[in-house]
C-alpha cells in the first residue's frame, strides 16, 4: 500500500493534510490519512465526514471516541482500534473505562450470536 507523504502531495491532499494538523493539533497526519492520499477526492470526503460527526454535539468526544473503538474492534479492524484507543485515551479513557467496554463489547458478541443462532424472534413492544 502506498502512503503519500506531505513532501510528496498534490496540493490538494497538502489543504486536507493541512486541515487535518490543524483540527488535532498534530505535526503529521497518520498513516490512515496518508493511504487515503492516493484517491484525493476519498480523503477530501472522509475527512469533511469524520471532522463533521466527531465534531462536539449530543455525544461528548470521549463517548464518541469510545463508540468508535466499539465499532472498530466489532469489525476486527486492527488498525481502527489502535487509532480510535489511543484517540479514547487522550480524551480521558481509564484503563477502567476500557476494561467496562471491552466487557460490554465481548458480553454483546456472544449474546448477539447466541441470540441469532437461536434465531429468537423479536419481543412484540421492542
Amino acid at each position: 500500500m502506498a502512503l503519500i507523504d506531505y513532501a510528496d502531495a498534490a496540493p490538494e491532499v497538502r489543504a486536507v493534510f493541512d486541515d487535518i494538523k490543524a483540527t488535532r493539533g498534530v505535526a503529521d497526519v497518520n498513516n490512515f490519512w496518508k493511504a487515503l492520499a492516493v484517491h484525493p477526492p476519498t480523503l477530501k470526503r472522509t475527512w469533511e465526514s469524520l471532522k463533521q460527526v466527531m465534531a462536539p454535539g449530543a455525544l461528548d468526544p470521549l463517548t464518541k471516541e469510545m463508540l468508535y473503538l466499539a465499532a472498530s474492534a466489532a469489525a476486527g479492524c486492527a488498525y481502527c482500534t489502535a487509532s480510535h484507543t489511543a484517540a479514547a485515551r487522550a480524551k480521558g479513557m481509564t484503563d477502567a473505562m476500557h476494561g467496562e467496554l471491552l466487557a460490554v463489547l465481548g458480553m454483546a458478541a456472544e449474546t448477539n450470536r447466541l441470540a441469532e443462532a437461536l434465531r429468537v424472534p423479536i419481543d412484540q413492544g421492542l
